[in-house]
């Protein structure tokens, strides 16, 4: 009988491992792209990490850096030494760089830099002086441009000569004399139209340019909008001074999405899956603080009645429920409301509108399940009243969430406090408090 074989490319990493030499582990990374090494490297936990790191090839480490979180980034730059670190960085493209820079060490910042050429050190330089998180930390300044006055033929001689393009390069961006972008002369036509036309004549005079400023949501938005492979970014003076290409949205696409999943858990997004101990739980303990607060107020409002809890014990029995639904109905709207906002499709402008629809949609299901769940009270406790309080306190605490649903995000976002990482929070406090005071509040005052 064969030995099964691997059925991902972990576990056939973990086997070359455990074979005891290193000559399969580096045959195998030697045939996989930078960003497969990077996520391989995250499933693997610490020791195995740096021995994977250790052979990974000087030609592919550096982008390999580029494609693994921040945690780990750092640690294998500070368990490599200067020399390796060097080599592994020479030859990076400028924007790919300037992404990994701020982690590099000084000493080898500065040789990095000596070690760059004068074009190349201002190309830094230029992508450096934007925020990480703008179109301007993002752009790569290798462009190619021409004049509108020139024939294609003359494009095509050029391009001939240059010997090469920039990846991801489906259009050739015009500029006039003083760099002002102008639109866009795509490759296509380029090629297929007659060499004697002017580029004036045939290019995009309305492609939009992408200004430096912009943050990279927005861009990865505009991409998405306009099925976009790459765009120009220009300065506040409209001159060009570099490009966005697909291959970079798509990584801050990603990152967003990271983001949302993991905030809605009260974590970072570069959260190391097989991360130190120490930093994860300093990193986790901070939220579950603000939870155990939050659980807190919900138990001091419940033994605000603990009074008439004790007189009908069905009380204790039915109260999570109206908790519950409430919080789980304020949480479908609570989603929506983060998608709708990192989209930009729910502004303050809309708000009222989608409150309106929240509030139609709770009422129409709040009484149904109220229905329902008075039913099954009154079969299981026999009592009228009871039943009666636990579908009033649902109908009013689902009513409460959808509204808290709508208004805390919008709140957050307003007061510049991330609606995904501390919505469901709020919410969830909300809820609890609500449902327990309306309960039994009510309890209290039919029950005696």
């Amino acid at each position: 009988m064969h030995p099964t074989e691997p059925t991902t490319q972990l576990e056939a990493l973990r086997e070359a491992l455990d074979s005891g030499t290193l000559r399969p582990v580096r045959r195998m990374l030697s045939s996989l792209h930078p960003a497969e090494i990077g996520s391989l490297i995250e499933s693997l936990p610490r020791a195995e990490r740096e021995v994977v790191w250790n052979i990974v090839d000087p030609e592919d480490a550096g982008e390999t850096l580029l494609h693994v979180n921040d945690d780990l980034r750092a640690s294998l730059i500070a368990g490599t030494d200067d020399a390796d670190l060097l080599a592994a960085l020479e030859g990076m493209e400028v924007d790919d760089l300037a992404d990994i820079l701020e982690d590099i060490p000084e000493r080898v910042t500065n040789q990095v830099l000596l070690s760059l050429d004068q074009q190349n050190r201002q190309r830094l330089e230029a992508v450096l002086s934007y925020p990480e998180d703008s179109a301007g930390g993002l752009m790569n300044v290798d462009t190619v441009t021409v004049r509108p006055d020139v024939e294609l033929d003359v494009v095509l001689r050029y391009l001939r000569l240059r010997g090469e393009l920039p990846e991801n390069t489906d259009a050739l961006f015009v500029v006039n004399r003083y760099n002002e972008f102008m639109g866009t002369l795509s490759v296509v036509d380029l090629l297929t139209h007659d060499p004697e036309t002017a580029v004036a004549e045939i290019m995009a005079s309305d492609a939009k340019a992408i200004e430096a400023n912009m943050h990279e949501n927005s861009v990865a938005k505009l991409f998405e909008e306009r099925d976009l492979v790459s765009a120009a970014v220009v300065d506040e003076n409209n001159k060009l001074i570099g490009r966005i290409t697909i291959d970079d949205v798509v990584d801050v696409i990603r990152d967003l999405a990271d983001h949302n999943i993991m905030s809605l858990a009260g974590l970072d997004e570069e959260e190391d899956v097989f991360g130190p101990i120490i930093p994860s739980a300093q990193r986790r303990v901070l939220w579950l603080l603000i939870n155990l607060g939050t659980a807190i107020l919900a138990s001091w409002v419940i033994n605000r009645f603990q009074v008439t809890i004790d007189k009908v014990v069905a009380l204790a029995v039915l109260m999570p429920i109206v908790a519950s639904m409430g919080g789980n109905a304020g949480s479908q709207t609570l989603t929506l409301m983060v998608r709708g906002l990192a989209l930009g499709q729910v502004e303050s402008s809309n708000a009222r509108w989608l409150l309106g629809k929240e509030i139609g949609v709770s009422l129409i299901n709040s009484i149904v399940l109220a229905l329902l769940t008075s039913l099954i009270t009154y079969l299981w406790f026999k009592d009228f009243q009871i039943s009666m309080i636990i579908g009033i306190a649902l109908i009013i605490n689902m009513f409460i969430a959808a509204v808290a649903g709508v208004v805390i995000p919008l709140f957050l976002k307003k007061r510049g406090t991330d609606p995904a990482l501390a919505g469901n929070i709020v919410l969830t406090t909300v809820t609890d408090v609500f449902g327990f005071m309306i309960f039994l509040g009510l309890a209290t005052l039919l029950l005696g």
